[in-house]
């Protein structure tokens, strides 16, 4: 009998096959590639959304582990989308970054109070966004 064999769920093994997915929202599909390939770098599978609507979507059919989220939009703002996932008992648990130009503190703090966990200023520099997602899936 091989004692080795464990039906943990935090195995080594079992962590490798299973990557954290985020969801990544933003209109501008350069934004978007390049969050695409960081989160390769750093193991994580994605899915992309270009509008608040299909984002709630999304989060609600795959359930991502991580949403970051631009908050200018253009069918629903970043609130917005904020408010149905926490609303949604499917999405109110889903950690979500606000990825902003919108830099001024009272905007920042506007983010938080609606529900974000943190907010990554655009144009973002990779290591601090790596560094939030990492902190965000922890």
């Amino acid at each position: 009998m091989n004692m080795n064999l464990q039906s943990s769920s935090n195995s080594p093994q079992q962590d490798q096959l299973r990557q954290p997915l985020v969801l990544a929202v933003d209109d501008n599909e350069d934004n978007l590639q390049l969050l695409a390939q960081l989160l390769i770098l750093i193991e994580c599978s994605h899915i992309t959304a270009t509008d608040g609507q299909t984002a709630v979507i999304m989060a609600q059919n795959y359930q991502p582990n991580l949403i970051l989220l631009d908050m200018m939009l253009p069918d629903l703002d970043g609130i917005e989308v904020v408010s149905r996932l926490k609303q949604n008992p499917e999405t109110m648990e889903i950690p979500i970054v606000a990825v902003t130009a919108m830099a001024r503190e009272e905007d920042q703090q506007r983010f938080l109070r609606a529900g974000c966990k943190e907010y990554i200023k655009k144009p973002y520099i990779i290591e601090e966004l790596e560094a939030t997602i990492r902190r965000c899936l922890g």
